[in-house]
C-alpha cells in the first residue's frame, strides 16, 4: 500500500499531506538553523564525502559507498567510513569495527562495507564522534559517510546523492505522504548525482548493479547463480523487488520470493522453514552478514557491484582531489 501511495498511484497521500507539511517545515528549519550557525556543526580535519539520498527506501547507496571507497584506495588514498549504524545496538559508541564485530552490534551495512573494502569503519549516532574515533586510530586522507546527507551536525566537503533511476522521486512529497526526505530541488546544491538504473538525466552519472558469482554463506564456495537449483529468494533491503528483478534478468527461476523489512534482524527459526535442504535459499549479501553464525549448507548469497563509467565519474574525483589539496 505504501508503495502505491508514494508512487502516486493512490490518492490516499492526500490524507497524509498535513504530516508531510510538518515534516518539511521541521527539516527546512533544521537545515536553515545549521546554515545560519544557530545550531553548531563540526568540521573534520580531513575531507568528508557524504553519500546519501533524498528518498526513503533502497536506492543502491551501499554499493556506491563500496565503489567509492575502493576507487579511492586504487588512487592510493586512505579512506575511512562512518555510519550511524542503523539496526545495530553497540554496548558503547563510537564503535570501531574489527573482524569480530557483528551486524547486531554495528548494523548490517557497516559490517558489509568493512568486509568488502577492508577500510576502517566506525559507527555512532553522532557521526562526528565516529570520525574522531577513526582519526584517533588511523591516519586517513578522506572520510566517506554512509548516508547522513541530512545530518548537518557534521560538515561536509562533497555531497553525492544516489537516485533510483526507475522510481525517481515518486509523487514528490515529503514523508509520510511521499518518499522524500528533502525535495528534489536539493539536487541542484550537491556535487554529484548517481542514478542507479533507469535513465540518467542530464548532468547525472549513470550506474548499473552487476551481479557477481553466488557465494555459499557457510563455506564461501562460489558458483554461477544459474547453477543453483530450486531457488527460494529472500531479501531484507530497502527495495526487495530490485533483487528479485536482478535474479530474473540473470535467468534464475525462483520457486518463491520473500521480502523482509530493511535491516531485518534474522533468527534461525525465521529462516530455516523458508527452504528445505533440497532447495537453495538465495539472499542478498546484506542479509548474509546477519546469518553467518547460524548459516545452513544450502544458503547462498549474490553480491552485487556498482558499475560506473570512469569518464562520467571523472569530475567527482577531480572535486575530491581539489578538496584534499586544499586541506
Amino acid at each position: 500500500m505504501i508503495a502505491r501511495i508514494w508512487s502516486g498511484k493512490s490518492p490516499l497521500y492526500l490524507l497524509l499531506l498535513p504530516f508531510a507539511w510538518l515534516y518539511g517545515l521541521i527539516t527546512f528549519t533544521l537545515r536553515y538553523s545549521y546554515k545560519k550557525g544557530w545550531k553548531k556543526s563540526w568540521r573534520a580535519p580531513v575531507p568528508v564525502v557524504v553519500v546519501g539520498n533524498l528518498t526513503a527506501g533502497g536506492n543502491g547507496k551501499t554499493p556506491v559507498v563500496i565503489w567509492l571507497v575502493e576507487a579511492l584506495q586504487q588512487r592510493g588514498l586512505r579512506a575511512g567510513v562512518v555510519s550511524r549504524g542503523y539496526g545495530g545496538n553497540a554496548a558503547k559508541y563510537p564503535l570501531v569495527l574489527n573482524s569480530a564485530t557483528t551486524a547486531a552490534e554495528a548494523g548490517d551495512e557497516p559490517v558489509l562495507i568493512f568486509q568488502r573494502t577492508g577500510a576502517p569503519v566506525a559507527v555512532s549516532p553522532v557521526r562526528s564522534d565516529a570520525v574522531k574515533a577513526l582519526l584517533k586510530e588511523s591516519h586517513l586522507d578522506v572520510i566517506v559517510t554512509d548516508d547522513g546527507l541530512q545530518h548537518y551536525a557534521l560538515q561536509r566537503d562533497i555531497e553525492v546523492v544516489v537516485v533510483d533511476g526507475v522510481r525517481r522521486f515518486g509523487n514528490g512529497w515529503w514523508l509520510p505522504a511521499g518518499p522524500m526526505r528533502e525535495r528534489a530541488a536539493r539536487l541542484s546544491t550537491v556535487d554529484a548525482v548517481i542514478t542507479n538504473g533507469g535513465t540518467a538525466h542530464a548532468g547525472e552519472i549513470s550506474m548499473t548493479l552487476e551481479a557477481g558469482l553466488a557465494v555459499n554463506v557457510l563455506t564461501g564456495e562460489q558458483c554461477d547463480v544459474t547453477a543453483l537449483q530450486d531457488v527460494v529468494a529472500m531479501a531484507g533491503i530497502g527495495h526487495p523487488p530490485r533483487f528479485f528483478a536482478t535474479l530474473k534478468s540473470l535467468g534464475v527461476v525462483t520457486q518463491a520470493e520473500i521480502a523482509f523489512a530493511d535491516h531485518q534482524d534474522y533468527q534461525p527459526d525465521q529462516l530455516n522453514p523458508l527452504a528445505s535442504p533440497d532447495q537453495t535459499l538465495l539472499m542478498t549479501e546484506k542479509d548474509a552478514v546477519k546469518c553467518r553464525l547460524f548459516a545452513q549448507p544450502h544458503w547462498w548469497y549474490l553480491p552485487v557491484n556498482a558499475r560506473i563509467s570512469p569518464d562520467e565519474s571523472g569530475n567527482l574525483f577531480a572535486k575530491i582531489d581539489q578538496v584534499i589539496l586544499r586541506k
